[in-house]
């Protein structure tokens, strides 16, 4: 699996005159973060999250995901978020990629596996995979931006980038 660049906007002079571009930014070594341990979260699939046909409904997979983002980022750094939310800064959702593989149906045991790829600056990007049993269902790549009160990028907070660091195997 390849690792997809956080594009970023560059300003750049072209003919006397400037133009904005799409550019991908890749992160000095030091300042990338690689994180492999994996959180998992389970969810029972109810009669609301499925249509008709007894099928999860495509958009509930992103609220599978995010309760359990949420519930990761609790687990790995709880004062961390509060100190985040005190500070004004908040995680919004930049990209997401899914993977459609299987249906999940009404009232299965399924499981939210949430791995973090990698780490930059403002950005976290995350890989989440629904399962029921050993059979992958959904495969998403997220990657969160960290926000000020302006709604402006902000760098990840010291303590929340040294929680994301010791999740990182010996």
């Amino acid at each position: 699996m390849t690792k997809a660049l956080t594009p970023t906007l560059s300003r750049s002079a072209g003919e006397g005159a400037a133009e904005t571009r799409r550019r991908p930014r890749v992160p000095a070594e030091r300042e990338r973060v690689r994180v492999r341990a994996v959180h998992r979260f389970p969810v029972r699939v109810y009669y609301e999250d499925t249509d008709a046909a007894g099928i999860v409904y495509y958009a509930n997979y992103l609220k599978f995901a995010e309760r359990a983002r949420s519930e990761w980022l609790r687990e790995i750094g709880g004062d961390e978020a509060k100190a985040m939310k005190a500070s004004g800064l908040l995680f919004v959702v930049r990209r997401c990629e899914i993977d459609y593989l299987q249906p999940a149906r009404l009232d299965e045991l399924l499981e939210v596996a949430t791995r973090v790829t990698g780490c930059a600056g403002a950005t976290l990007d995350l890989e989440q995979t629904v399962r029921r049993d050993d059979a992958d269902l959904v495969v998403m790549t997220v990657t969160l931006a960290c926000l000020n009160a302006a709604g402006r990028p902000a760098r990840l907070p010291a303590a929340l980038r040294a929680a994301l660091a010791t999740l990182l195997p010996a």
